[in-house]
């Protein structure tokens, strides 16, 4: 057994959040980037190999080439502050401990909203660790994946508890899986696409560009797929859109196996050959605007579908710090600790 500090001796004993995204690499540069690929593809929940035969490709072949292109990506959508992700992610942090503090709660508890990423900084145990400072003994995970898959949610939980099995006192705990069907999440995606579209001249079809997964993760269970196409028949009706109005696809697919389809890439370039001369997409399992929203879609996809024939290309963001967003968030969090306040 491991032994950890105790939590403090204190009346106030908010009841924490830990708020978890995917993470990012410290800098645009290649050394960091390959950090943080060694261990993103380091886990068994995100790529399904024997580590003896996926490691040597890892670190012979994938390590000694993708991080160069991928810090060239980074370095295209990098602000003076860091990350996207990261700092959109932060400012969700904040907008949301604002929103919580403003219900009901005793001054015993109340809540305390922590970041992490699953992979990089800050990491998991270390937001775990600022909760048990702040005498937070009971803990609610709210992955930033509205979809559950293996590869997400699954990843963060079995972080989370590995971190937890070196505490000798543990917290209370609570696991948000999904809200792919959330009626807030549902109605404030389309309220953001809605907007936009009406500020802009409105593209012949909506395209909606979810994370891809390998095929074979589906087949043998994981949901993420059914997810999906939820997520998609919930907005597309409430934005009441006709059958050829729209289109689902994935995106960001990684290696020579079948991966979930319509791929995005080959979509947007069939689209555009097939006459569609104007093309809005979104985004929307992604919680936060990041590299696979801002360069592969907004610029990479962009180019694609201009150079087959496409004459006019909106990337509608993700919801981002959006106010109606963390109204969303807030939900599921007073309705997974309302048993607490006692």
């Amino acid at each position: 057994m491991y032994s950890s500090p105790p939590f403090p001796e204190d009346d106030k004993q908010p009841i924490g959040i830990l708020l978890v995204n995917l993470g990012t690499p410290d800098a645009p540069d290649t050394a960091s980037v390959r950090r943080y690929l060694a261990e993103f593809l380091s886990d068994r929940r995100v790529v399904e190999r024997h580590p003896a035969l996926w490691q040597p490709v890892l670190h012979g072949v994938i390590l000694r080439t993708r991080p160069k292109r991928s810090a060239a990506a980074y370095q295209k959508i990098w602000e003076q502050g860091g990350s996207p992700l990261l700092l959109i992610s932060q400012q969700q942090q904040q907008a949301l401990q604002r929103q919580l503090d403003d219900s009901e709660g005793d001054s015993k508890y109340g809540y305390r909203v922590v970041l992490a990423m699953r992979y990089g900084s800050p990491s998991i145990a270390d937001g775990l660790k600022q909760l048990r400072e702040h005498n937070a003994r009971k803990i609610l995970v709210l992955s930033l994946y509205p979809q559950y898959s293996a590869t997400t949610t699954a990843s963060i939980f079995d972080e989370v508890t590995a971190c937890l099995k070196k505490w000798r006192w543990i917290p209370e705990m609570r696991f948000i899986n999904s809200y792919a069907t959330d009626p807030a999440y549902i109605n404030a995606l389309a309220a953001s696409i809605t907007t936009y579209r009406d500020q802009q001249q409105r593209s012949q079809k909506l395209l909606l560009s979810f994370h891809g997964i390998p095929q074979e993760y589906v087949d043998n269970g994981d949901p993420y797929a059914d997810e999906c196409r939820q997520t998609a028949a919930l907005l597309v009706e409430k934005l009441a859109l006709a059958d050829d109005q729209w289109l689902l696809t994935y995106q960001s697919r990684l290696g020579p196996t079948q991966w979930l389809q319509p791929y995005t890439d080959s979509s947007v370039e069939q689209l555009a050959g097939d006459g569609v001369v104007s093309l809005d997409v979104v985004c929307p399992g992604f919680s936060v605007d990041c590299l696979e929203t801002l360069e592969e879609i907004a610029m990479e996809n962009r180019e694609n579908f201009i150079r087959a024939g496409g004459k006019t290309f909106h990337y509608i963001p993700a919801l981002n710090d959006n106010p109606a967003h963390i109204r969303m968030m807030q939900q599921p969090v007073l309705q997974h600790t309302a048993g607490w306040f006692s």
